[in-house]
């Protein structure tokens, strides 16, 4: 049943029929030290206007004002909306007043003031419309920093001279919350007490010291519970309202009315009736005073056997300092036994590790000697070195120097074999062994198949011998056929099979898209051998004028061009000549032959003659 009605009592609902905490504490039992923090809300640094309003909230709903519901609907719907022209308040007649005198001791001025009759005009903020966003921001920020202080408090209780606690300072904030603290350390004079003076201090940034703007003597009695938390309390709160954090939840005061506490029936003036009860008897009093006696006896042999042993213990004084001197040297001896077995484990460990140390160096200065003779040989091998060095970097000189002069022959002997020339003077076309080729992206279906197969054969062939005498692998392998060439894309990873990676040369019986591709990765490979050559691409579609330049490149050069080496050319002409245009003319005259079909083997001839001058 007790259970219950605390239940009852402490979950109690409200009028919307939601559950509404109650505190623990009884108001009578509230002090000063459950007082756990306090916290400020609703910061006002202007004075309340005390001015009455013009007339009643519910005026407009008397009968003199002659609007009926109707009327007033109708009014409503005509009515337009319109941007505000001010941002004013025409109530106040007098000047405004500074922060320091609006808050000065917290109370109003007696002094009566005549208002002034100059008619007062709204301040217009029209100018305010079409304003930047930076201005508007600068605004708010000057009313929010105006709404602004930095605020603390303290508290006071009668009696006490000092402060019973000041708290720290919360800079520029309207809601501070301050840290919570503990009054249980000063003494009950001030826990056990129910009253408590606040005091809260201000200070804005047009201010030099902190002034008083709240003084508000709590009673603890009279405080209104909110709840456990403000998340609960939805009612909005007063202007500089004061929230008192206790051990049970978050009380304030709404009013300064005495609070007056009924106590409950258990606490009345009441009189009751007292049993009168009978004292003790004489032999109750004679057996107190006997067992006092006995008491006091014991007491007194208490001592005197106390004193004996004292007696004793001091006439066995050496002999017990013997026993426990002998006890001590015993425990110390026991201790040195422990300390030398140790140390003489810690003595074979250091030897062993010595041992070892001592082969590690015998090791390390094995291993230095075969260092250092390996060093001597060394050095002995780089004097050699040396020399060899310069020998073959005269060498590697040399060589290099003969390559370029071949690669410069072997670019002669190409440019003789397959001879590139413009179609007409100043023309971009070119033609290769008398073939005209056009170039890429122009109409090869206006052209002869057969010729500009033959040219891209000639082409390819071209191209093929370059990549290997330049050293240079291509990205687009190509296989040279005549009109019949062919060329393999093996980078593209859409190709489903080899067959799809392998473009023609050819316009004859191959698809037009897969000829024009060919072209473009025979021009890609043209465009590989002129970049390793340092050679700049003008226009990638121009074929056979990437093909001439790039010739052009290899063939220059300083000095004369050597000849070819002994033994190369009797295949042919059964002699040896020197000079590039010798070799040349050879050359010529072998192709001619083999393009005549005169001379049983003589292509083959030729091709190697050629592989063997690269």
């Amino acid at each position: 049943m007790a259970g219950s009605h605390a239940a009852k009592s402490l979950n109690k609902r409200d009028v919307k029929g939601l559950t509404r905490d109650r505190p623990w504490l009884l108001p009578s039992n509230r002090k000063l030290r459950h007082l756990q923090g306090l916290s400020f809300r609703n910061l006002t640094l202007a004075k309340p206007s005390i001015r009455p309003w013009g007339k009643a909230i519910d005026d407009q709903s008397l009968p003199s004002a002659l609007k009926t519901p109707a009327k007033a609907l109708a009014q409503r719907e005509n009515h337009k909306l319109e941007h505000s022209r001010s941002s004013g308040d025409l109530k106040h007649t007098s000047p405004a007043k500074s922060a320091q005198e609006l808050v000065d001791n917290g109370r109003d001025s007696s002094e009566k003031t005549r208002p002034s009759a100059i008619k007062l005009r709204r301040r217009s903020t029209l100018n305010w419309t079409n304003a930047s966003a930076r201005i508007r921001q600068q605004k708010l920020e000057d009313v929010t920093t105006e709404n602004m202080a930095d605020t603390w408090f303290s508290l006071h209780c009668d009696g006490v001279k000092e402060p019973v606690y000041v708290s720290e300072v919360i800079e520029k904030a309207m809601n501070p919350s301050f840290r919570f603290f503990d009054l249980n350390a000063y003494s009950p004079f001030v826990t056990r007490r129910d009253e408590v003076t606040v005091k809260y201090w201000a200070r804005t940034e047009n201010m030099d010291q902190s002034t008083l703007l709240v003084e508000l003597r709590v009673n603890l009695r009279s405080l209104q519970y909110i709840g456990k938390t403000l998340e609960s309390f939805h009612h909005p709160l007063p202007q500089n309202a004061i929230l008192l954090h206790l051990s049970d939840g978050i009380y304030t005061s709404f009013t300064d009315l005495p609070f007056e506490e009924t106590l409950p029936p258990a606490f009345s003036t009441k009189k009751y009736s007292q049993n009168l009860e009978s004292t003790s008897s004489f032999d109750a009093l004679m057996r107190l005073s006997n067992l006092d006696d006995c008491i006091q006896d014991a007491l007194s042999t208490r001592e005197k056997v106390t004193l004996q042993i004292n007696n004793i213990l001091q006439e066995q004084k050496e002999s017990r300092d013997a026993i426990t001197a002998a006890s001590q040297a015993e425990e110390a001896l026991a201790i040195t036994k422990r300390s030398l077995s140790t140390c003489q484990k810690q003595v074979k460990s250091a030897q062993t590790r010595r041992s070892d140390i001592q082969a590690s160096l015998a090791t390390r200065r094995a291993a230095i000697a075969s260092g250092r003779s390996s060093q001597h040989q060394a050095e002995s091998s780089l004097k050699t070195a040396q020399i060899d060095l310069k020998s073959r970097r005269k060498l590697r000189q040399t060589t290099k120097t003969d390559l370029s002069g071949q690669i410069r022959r072997i670019g002669e002997d190409l440019s003789t074999i397959y001879p590139v020339e413009p179609l007409s003077p100043g023309s971009l076309s070119f033609t290769i062994r008398s073939l005209h080729l056009p170039n890429a992206g122009s109409a090869f279906n206006s052209h002869d198949l057969s010729t500009t197969a033959a040219a891209l054969g000639h082409t390819a062939h071209a191209t093929h011998l370059l990549s290997f005498y330049l050293s240079t692998p291509l990205p687009y392998p190509l296989t040279p056929y005549g009109s019949t060439s062919t060329i393999y894309d093996p980078i593209s990873t859409t190709m489903p099979s080899e067959a799809a990676r392998t473009f023609p040369l050819y316009q004859k019986g191959a698809v037009a898209y897969r000829f024009d591709y060919g072209v473009f990765l025979l021009n890609s490979d043209i465009e590989l051998l002129m970049s390793r050559q340092g050679a700049r691409l003008v226009d990638l579609r121009h074929t056979l004028g990437n093909l001439k330049y790039l010739l052009t490149v290899i063939t220059e050069g300083k000095g004369e061009v050597p000849g070819r080496k002994r033994g190369m050319m009797k295949a042919l002409n059964g002699s040896v000549r020197s000079g590039s245009r010798d070799s040349g003319l050879s050359v010529k005259l072998g192709m001619e032959k083999a393009m005549r079909g005169e001379g049983k083997g003589v292509l083959g001839v030729l091709r190697r003659v050629v592989d063997e001058g690269g």
